[in-house]
Formats: C-alpha cells, sequence, structure tokens
C-alpha cells in the first residue's frame, strides 16, 4: 500500500496524480476502490461557485481549474467498491452505496479501473445520497428491452426496502399491471438484512456483518465489517457508536481492526448527525485501528494541507490516520 501512501501525502512530482500511482488496475488481488469520498451535497460545493466569496473558496474553486482525476478535493457522495478476488482468483465486484453521483463515479472510475460490472449491492441506509443513484443501475447491467437478465443482489434493511418502494415503486414491482407498457429499468434481487443485525450475510462469496451505528439519535445506520485474512470496517454515516458495535471494532474488544473507513464530515466542532474531525479523533483513539481512512468531507478539508497535519497526528498517536480521496485504490488480502 506505500503507493496509496504516498498520494495521500501529497509527495508525488506533480503533487497528486492518481493515473501515475494507481495506474489502473494494479495487480490481480482484491482491492478497495473508493468511488466517493464527500458529504451529501459533495464538493465542490455549488454555492462557493455561483456565488464565490471575496477571496474565493480555495477548496472549490480548484474544480475550475484541475481536472477531477487530478484533484483530491473533487468528492462525490460516499461510496466504496470492494475488488474481491476470491481463492479461485475469480473477481466480483460489490459496492456499499449508489447515492446522487453514481453515475459521474461509473464514469471515471469504472473506466479507469477497470471495472467491468457490478455483482451485489450493499445499502447503509436510505438516503439520498446513498440510494438515488439505484435508477442508473440498469446502465451497467445488460441492454433487453423486456428486463430479461439476471438481477443483481441487493442488500438494504426492511426500513430501508420500504423507502426504497416509495421512491422507486418501479424498480420494486414484479408484475405488470393489465395493458401497462414493459419499460426498461434496474433488474434487482432485494434482499432484507435480518432486523436484529447480529448475523452476517454473504454477498458475491465475501461474509459481512452489519455494524449498526447512530445517524443522529433517532435514526439507525449500518456500517460494515468485512474480510478474514485482513479485517475492514466500513462506516460512513455515524453520530455515536452503540457499544456493543464499538466493542466488535476495537482493539481492545472483539480484536484489532486491518482498516477502518470512517466518516468525518466536518474541520471543527460538532454535529448531530455525524462525526467530525475532533470526534472522529477520539474514536480513532478508543478503537485503535492499525489504519484509517477518513470519508464524507465536506469543502472544509484541503486534501494535502490536511493530511499533512494528520501526517503529525498519526505519529504522535501511532495510528496510521489520512482523507481517503475518490479513484483510491487499496490493495488488500481479504
Amino acid at each position: 500500500m506505500e503507493n496509496q501512501i504516498t498520494v495521500q501525502n501529497g509527495n508525488t512530482p506533480d503533487g497528486y496524480s492518481l493515473a501515475a500511482v494507481n495506474g489502473g488496475r494494479n495487480g490481480d488481488g482484491s482491492a478497495l476502490i473508493f468511488l466517493g469520498t464527500g458529504c451529501s451535497s459533495a464538493v465542490p460545493n455549488v454555492r462557493c461557485l455561483i456565488q464565490p466569496s471575496d477571496p474565493p473558496c480555495p477548496v472549490c474553486s480548484q474544480s475550475l481549474s484541475i481536472p477531477p482525476d487530478r484533484n483530491p478535493n473533487y468528492r462525490c457522495n460516499t461510496s466504496l467498491l470492494i475488488d474481491y478476488c476470491s481463492v479461485e482468483g475469480i473477481h466480483n465486484y460489490i459496492i456499499i452505496d449508489v447515492g446522487k453521483t453514481f453515475r459521474e463515479q461509473v464514469l471515471r472510475w469504472f473506466t479507469f479501473h477497470k471495472i467491468p460490472r457490478i455483482d451485489s449491492i450493499i445499502l447503509t441506509h436510505e438516503h439520498a445520497d446513498a440510494i438515488l443513484g439505484l435508477d442508473d443501475i440498469r446502465a451497467v447491467q445488460p441492454h433487453s428491452p423486456t428486463n430479461n437478465i439476471d438481477p443483481t443482489a441487493i442488500y438494504l434493511t426492511q426500513y430501508a426496502m420500504d423507502s426504497v418502494a416509495q421512491k422507486f415503486p418501479y424498480l420494486v414491482q414484479k408484475k405488470l399491471r393489465e395493458g401497462q407498457e414493459v419499460r426498461r429499468v434496474a433488474q434487482l434481487d432485494w434482499k432484507i438484512i435480518e432486523e436484529h443485525y447480529d448475523k452476517p450475510f454473504v454477498a458475491s462469496g465475501l461474509k459481512f456483518f452489519p455494524l449498526p451505528v447512530m445517524h443522529g439519535e433517532d435514526y439507525l445506520c449500518l456500517g460494515y465489517l468485512f474480510g478474514e485474512k485482513c479485517k475492514v470496517a466500513y462506516i460512513s454515516d455515524v453520530s455515536r457508536f452503540p457499544s456493543n458495535t464499538e466493542y466488535v471494532i476495537s482493539k481492545n474488544g472483539a480484536g484489532q481492526l486491518d482498516i477502518l473507513i470512517l466518516d468525518c464530515l466536518y474541520k471543527t466542532g460538532s454535529f448531530n448527525v455525524h462525526l467530525c474531525l475532533p470526534q472522529t479523533l477520539e474514536a480513532l483513539k478508543r478503537i485503535c485501528p492499525k489504519r484509517a481512512l477518513l470519508i464524507g468531507m465536506t469543502h472544509e478539508f484541503d486534501h494535502h494541507k490536511d493530511n499533512e497535519f494528520l501526517r503529525e497526528w498519526s505519529e504522535r498517536e501511532g495510528i496510521n490516520v489520512q482523507l481517503a480521496c475518490d479513484g483510491l485504490r487499496v490493495p488488500i488480502d481479504l
């Protein structure tokens, strides 16, 4: 993972270049690919561009002069693609969340990393930045005017299922009403995660353990723990960890994580439904993963400058933590 760490520290000759460092598909093993690392409204912040401040927002104004593939401050909605290579050498492609920017992420990063398809989808919750790309799943499925294709498995809670059925009834409906025309839509095989969230499920050959977390005190969201050789936890939307969940992912609990991918909305202060940097760093000291990659950032974060601060924090605290960036590929033995 040395190349990826170099990207995060901004030490490449031109400051940042996924093309130079990642080189597209890098090896034949498993990998984590960050399709999006930004907040719900994404970065750049539109208001910063249509009503610029004086001086302009330094992070958002970069989007007007630096192409997204060379700009680590260009962030789509949080989404992770797991390129899982089985012991037989077969690759399966699993996505966690398909938000409002899903189509852009496919165009940019599926092509760059040579991702040919999606085998299964896992949802953390039913907010817009996690599910509004569901309609675009049809773009990566085989073309069939009559929808005569194998559906893509999608794992979600019953609460999320009820919400999706209201927002996208045509993606859930199984039978045509009398006189209704066949329309080409995404074909999805809905699989409900058991309500108590204490049982794992297997998606495309990889086992996942649901991790219930609070996303505001009135809303339960799921993170996921996966990997047998290396343990990875993905927690994109969290304001507080229930004690059972924190125990499962903590070094002083069930065992140390190899990688924790964790929510970090604002640079200072606090927020009622997300962790901000001060709370994120406190959580990292409690959980103590071997490595942490932060996601969900607003335009307050400048990738290179804030990763320099995090590098110093990492050396002081003994926990390797950096901001992730869109397009980052992390090889890992799952």
